[in-house]
């Protein structure tokens, strides 16, 4: 092959490599929260190759919270992301007239993860034991924020909330600074134990056990990134749930692509707080009844009103603006439970 010949093979296959990446969708996506067990659910499709073979360029970082997960899809910054559907409520209510509203695309935490927790010792084992006490979280916590809807389930009244950073919740509590928290189950425990405290003096009152049938984190898209790329959301959403079938056959294999992420990750924890997460949250009778990734349209009215006056918000939630589940796979593809494996 002469000079040229190789000049002109080397600028097709440049061409064709560059028209190649050229068809990729870039989504850029952000997590509720740090690189913890729970975000295998995003890594592993993405370190398995199944968005690459979607043609999707999918870029994960962590978060620091829902609400901000939400705020930063709107304003585009973010494609898309994963955060607490009250939190996307709360946002829609609030900014009626903000352009690029999020919307949920797939349900993943069927059950909210919220719960209300206490140390056995504390006298505590119902929740109208709460009645009179002093509870604490972040005031951006999921389950201080739902709190109205859970103490209106159970009767309870009287309680004198303490707001704290994130990182303190599980200390105070230890230190008998309040009676109980709130916080996810599977965050606050393991938090706990980290504090010494044993796992078996601990009593945990998850919301979907008393009364509070709240969904939990779903998958959200900007407004404008759904009307442009509607096919990569599909296709995202089919990626995704491929992933989700890998982590729950092989939660330990999830963990390891976490911590190929993260280095300072404790594995045993991490896998620890995986599968707590999917036994509380995502394997659920609820998400079986509902398909996984689907909702429930009566519940999710009612959760929608639920939110519009627990949270005070400006114009009441709409269930229908904040939800679209037009894009998820077909109902086979969603069955995840067949990956389980059996007990």
């Amino acid at each position: 092959m002469n000079l040229i010949s190789r000049f002109v093979a080397a600028a097709v296959s440049a061409t064709v490599c560059f028209t190649a990446q050229a068809q990729e969708t870039p989504i850029k996506f952000q997590l509720d929260w740090r690189f913890e067990g729970p975000a295998a659910l995003f890594l592993v499709p993405a370190a398995k190759g199944h968005f690459k073979a979607e043609k999707l360029n999918v870029t994960v970082d962590a978060g620091n919270g829902s609400g901000g997960t939400v705020t930063r899809v709107a304003s585009g910054t973010y494609d898309m992301g994963f955060a607490d559907l009250a939190a996307l409520m709360e946002f829609h209510a609030n900014n009626p007239t903000a352009p690029n509203k999020p919307v949920a695309v797939m349900m993943v935490y069927n059950n909210t993860p919220a719960a209300v927790l206490a140390l056995k010792k504390s006298g505590i084992k119902t929740p109208a034991d709460l009645n009179g006490k002093k509870l604490g979280a972040p005031v951006f916590d999921a389950g201080r924020k739902a709190w109205p809807i859970f103490a209106k389930a159970n009767n309870i009244s009287n309680v004198a909330w303490t707001a704290m950073d994130p990182p303190l919740r599980e200390t105070m509590l230890v230190r008998g600074d309040i009676d109980a928290i709130t916080g996810f189950s599977f965050t606050s425990l393991l938090n706990l134990e980290a504090r010494g405290v044993k796992t078996e003096e601990v009593v945990i009152l998850p919301y979907p056990q008393h009364g509070v049938k709240l969904y939990g984190n779903a998958i959200i898209a900007g407004e404008e990134f759904l009307k442009k790329n509607p096919e990569a959301v599909k296709a995202f959403l089919r990626a995704f749930t491929k992933g989700m079938k890998d982590v729950i056959a092989d939660p330990a294999g999830g963990i390891a692509t976490v911590k190929a992420r993260d280095g300072i990750i404790n594995e045993a924890l991490e896998l620890r707080r995986l599968k707590l997460a999917l036994d509380a949250s995502v394997l659920t009778a609820d998400a079986k009844a509902d398909t996984f990734g689907a909702t429930n349209p009566g519940r999710l009215s009612l959760m929608a009103s639920q939110v519009s006056d627990a949270f005070g918000t400006k114009e009441r939630v709409s269930a229908a603006a904040v939800w679209n589940g037009g894009y998820l796979p077909s109902a086979a593809e969603r069955d995840i439970f067949k990956a389980a494996p059996k007990k």
